[in-house]
């Protein structure tokens, strides 16, 4: 083993710059000297303010408190994504996290409910789903981990928060706990004339930063995996043409909704996501459609409160870098690359990139095999997630506007078309690997939701009493209604459990 790493430089503060300083320092201690470089003077992206439910197991292994947490960046609860006008322009539909059905079977539960379907039985899918349950009515719970306790057992919760007031409530954590902060632009990446390697940074008040390990995360300029060590991009516009996106806040008005709200527009997407104090609003386009004056009166036309700021332009152009870790650079969140929001991945990816390289954390000789390993798992991750996304605009009905008639028209990874087509043969879903995130439920979900209808269905599950399964279905259904009915509204659970903000009731009226 070769000598161990001693110091770490984060570039770049924001989410991902303080979920990593963090992390790395909960994991390395005093052992390692942890420094994160960042400027007042420049912005942040910050429009990411939806996740998806590991983000819990993150803030729990930073040792954050949970209510302190929700009140400080005035978060909600999220039980999935609501996705209106995605197949055509009056359908609707929810991707829930957590299962369908009461958990293991002889197979799979959607082979059982598939199989029922055909014969006018089994009821609706999300009859079978507590989160979209809860989720309809406006409630939100505690999970209970024990599978007696079905459906309750599937109740997962994500979080909806303001990404800045993450990003600050992080930054006091870790200075309180031993992380260095300091303020400066950097000017110039400085390399090790031998092997590349980069030796330090320099600020614009002449100061140099050295390091062991540094962590990119300049966004989208990737200052030290792009700028200096040139690790190149890999280009998903042909598939995921979105490349802009206006966002804005609004005022919120009536209930705080415990999901997100994805709702299609004529070129893009538009976001909805209620926090405590104010509710989150933008528009994901590809301008090839659609002007960005035309896309910021779409926005503003659409909102369901008063607007609380101008809307913000973002650009950016999808895919991902094509070396996350390249010699003693690790990128992070943006400076790894773009997917674009719609399945709230953003910040769940800096999550996984933090995970891997606590699992493949170097010595000062850097292996190889080492980095490759890292670079190999999270492309594969990226990739399984990117497939997950296209997904959406390939399985569209809609073409009513240039845009949909061109997203159902494009052409698909194999990757995706082998799962299509194994899906609507007979209805066949798999996870690839133990790096893939979405769950076959999340693939059920949109698959059924955009109108994918398996031809046939495993015949295996044809052989039973049809009666009897429906019968049981029913009474899970059931179970379900009545446990979601059971449920405290979202906004009394936050308060319940002193979790909402003492100055959120005021800003949100």
């Amino acid at each position: 083993m070769g000598e161990p790493i001693q110091s770490i430089l984060i570039v770049g503060g924001g989410t991902a710059g303080w979920m990593a300083a963090a992390a790395l320092k909960r994991a390395a201690g005093p052992h390692v000297q942890v420094r994160l470089v960042e400027s007042d003077d420049i912005g942040i992206v910050g429009v990411g303010e939806a996740t998806v439910p590991p983000i819990r197991d993150f803030n729990a292994m930073i040792e954050l408190d949970e209510a302190e947490f929700m009140r400080e960046t005035r978060a909600s609860l999220k039980l999935g994504i609501q996705f209106n006008g995605w197949g055509g322009a009056d359908s609707a539909y929810f991707h829930p996290f957590g299962t369908f059905g009461a958990g293991p079977t002889l197979g799979d539960f959607h082979h059982i409910w598939f199989n029922l379907h055909r014969q006018g039985l089994g009821g609706d899918l999300h009859d079978h789903a507590i989160c979209t349950q809860a989720a309809r009515r406006g409630r939100v719970g505690l999970r209970d981990s024990d599978p007696r306790r079905a459906p309750l057992n599937s109740l997962f919760t994500a979080y909806h928060f303001d990404a800045g007031l993450y990003a600050r409530y992080l930054r006091r954590v870790c200075e309180g706990r031993g992380v260095e902060r300091l303020e400066g632009q950097v000017v110039e990446v400085q390399q090790r004339a031998s092997d590349g390697f980069v030796s330090g940074v320099r600020l614009d008040d002449g100061r140099v930063l050295e390091a062991d390990l540094f962590i990119d995360c300049t966004g989208f300029r990737g200052l030290l995996i792009e700028g200096a060590l040139k690790a190149g991009y890999e280009d998903w516009s042909h598939w995921l043409p979105m490349n802009r996106a206006m966002a804005v806040p609004c005022a919120r008005t009536g209930p705080l909704t415990p999901y997100t709200t994805a709702t299609a527009r004529a070129a893009g997407w538009q976001w909805r996501i209620g926090l405590q104090h104010r509710t989150g609003n933008g528009y994901v386009y590809c301008s090839d459609h659609i002007t960005d004056d035309e896309a910021r009166e779409t926005l503003l036309a659409n909102l369901d409160g008063e607007p609380l700021a101008e809307p913000r332009p973002l650009r950016f152009v999808t895919g991902r870098r094509k070396t996350y870790w390249d010699r003693n650079v690790v990128s992070l969140g943006l400076s790894s690359g773009f997917i674009e929001p719609l399945e709230s991945t953003s910040i769940h990816l800096v999550q996984s990139g933090i995970y891997k390289l606590l699992q493949h954390f170097p010595d000062r000789d850097f292996s190889p095999a080492n980095t490759a390993a890292y670079n190999r798992r999270l492309g594969r991750e990226v990739e399984l997630i990117r497939d997950f996304v296209i997904l959406h605009y390939h399985a569209t009905t809609r073409d009513d506007t240039p845009f949909w008639r061109r997203a159902a028209a494009m052409a698909i990874p194999d990757s995706l078309a082998e799962r299509v087509e194994a899906f609507r043969d007979r209805g066949l879903l798999f996870q690839v690997g133990a790096d893939e995130y979405f769950s076959m439920g999340s693939w059920l979900a949109v698959m059924v939701g955009q109108g994918i209808v398996p031809r046939s269905g495993n015949p295996l599950y044809g052989l039973g009493d049809a009666a009897r399964s429906a019968a049981g279905m029913t009474a899970f259904a059931q179970r379900v209604a009545q446990m979601a009915d059971a449920l405290p509204e979202h906004e009394a659970f936050l308060r319940s459990r002193n979790m909402w903000a003492p100055d959120s009731t005021a800003a949100a009226a």
